[in-house]
């Protein structure tokens, strides 16, 4: 199957599910990448605690949506 093929493929099967799974997905996503990131943080600040590492994942965020 081509790259083309395979997403075309793929769009159509989101287009078959509801409004309900494709939000599912996308949270699911955001969660994914969020640990992905939490996991950056812990190797650029091993000694940080939880709540640290939630307050850099927030500070990082937020730099998403500076202007």
């Amino acid at each position: 199957m081509t790259p083309q093929a395979a997403l075309a493929a793929q769009i159509e099967r989101y287009r078959q599910m509801t409004r309900e799974q494709r939000v599912a997905i996308a949270l699911g996503l955001h969660e994914l990448s969020c640990n992905m990131a939490r996991m950056g943080i812990r190797r650029q600040h091993p000694d940080a605690d939880e709540a640290e590492v939630n307050r850099l994942l927030c500070k990082r965020l937020e730099l998403l949506h500076t202007p």
